[in-house]
């Protein structure tokens, strides 16, 4: 716990590159970074290689991964890791970014999230196949959990699966942004219903503390860089998908204290703060060309509360206007109490 406090310390005393508007009484630091993925275009420039989505354990094991079609480097095309960032953050570099790897290379990877039992869910897709996989990451192996190669003559299960979210009843909702339709599953992978929800290109997926699924879409647009319409979606059991918010197309997702959902407009370069009747407003603002994609919220858990950051929120951001490189920043403050300069 001393290394783990000591690697803190020295972290949190390396501030944001650009300037974050943040509400009074937060604070932003870099929590991961790395140097020397850029040699050719930005030598010298800080970053990560591209990654878009991100979750962390109850251990504080912080899940990230990379985006295809980004590099080549001797990679298989549409094959990328998985990035397995210890408690207290990291700086990669080329030489040592082995060691952060975890699991196979995967095609298109997004962390899909952590189940309450404190299980990596990962989806994937093939687009010249269109067959997608939600995979169960167990000790480092990609299990199977659904989707797959279909039976000869049936239809794929999955076909372009991003976001999962988990409810306390053990039931796994799974949006696949090419069918236009959110599946439900058991707690085994089996499908419950194949058309849980009906709804245009959904991408992202979060529960609220009262089980209202909360989704990002995008709409019209093929591609999350390209500019274009995109609703967050709120739904129930009881209730069809509504929209609560219209404009931002929604890079990144997480549900905050007291039920407050968070949004990423990576076009924007901000992230919105949306209360649960839809009401929005901003709550940071991001400089310099940087753009955020990924949010994710530290669970609250004796090994965050130990590591002094439990209920922070980390954000990927696209650091100054380059996509290939990426930081991955903690926005630390009270997010339980009313937030005064929210715009």
């Amino acid at each position: 716990m001393r290394v783990v406090l000591a690697v803190l310390a020295l972290l949190a005393a390396v501030p944001a590159a650009a300037e974050t508007i943040v509400p009074p009484g937060f604070t932003v630091h870099v929590y991961v970074s790395g140097r020397g993925f850029e040699r050719e275009r930005a030598p010298g420039a800080p970053g990560i290689p591209s990654s878009s989505t991100l979750a962390m354990a109850p251990d504080g094991v912080l899940y990230v991964a990379r985006t295809g079609r980004r590099y080549t480097g001797g990679e298989v095309d549409d094959l990328w890791p998985i990035y397995r960032i210890p408690l207290g953050g990291a700086r990669l570099t080329p030489e040592t970014e082995a060691r952060f790897l975890y699991g196979p290379p995967l095609f298109n990877p997004q962390i899909a999230g952590i189940s309450p039992a404190g299980e990596l869910f990962v989806t994937t897709y093939d687009r010249d196949r269109k067959i997608g996989v939600l995979y169960r990451m167990v000790n480092g192996r990609a299990e199977l959990f659904a989707g797959g190669t279909p039976e000869r003559g049936a239809r794929p299960v999955l076909r372009q699966p991003e976001g999962v979210a988990f409810d306390p009843g053990g039931h796994i909702y799974v949006a696949d942004r090419a069918r236009d339709v959110v599946l439900e599953l058991d707690a085994a992978g089996a499908v419950v219903d194949a058309s849980f929800l009906s709804l245009p290109r959904p991408r992202l997926m979060v529960i609220d503390p009262r089980q209202r699924l909360w989704i990002g879409g995008d709409e019209q647009v093929v591609a999350p860089w390209q500019r274009g319409p995109g609703v967050l979606w709120r739904a129930d059991v009881e209730t069809p998908p509504a929209p609560m918010l219209r404009g931002p197309l929604v890079a990144g997702l997480a549900v905050g204290p007291g039920g407050r959902i968070f949004v990423a407009d990576r076009h924007a370069a901000r992230i919105v703060l949306v209360d649960g009747d839809g009401t929005a407003s901003e709550f940071a603002r991001f400089t310099d060309g940087d753009a955020p994609r990924g949010l994710a919220f530290v669970p609250d858990t004796p090994a965050t509360r130990g590591a002094g950051i439990a209920g922070d929120l980390l954000v990927i951001t696209i650091s100054r206007g380059r996509w290939p490189a990426n930081e991955i920043i903690r926005v630390s403050g009270p997010f339980g109490a009313p937030l005064e300069g929210a715009r």
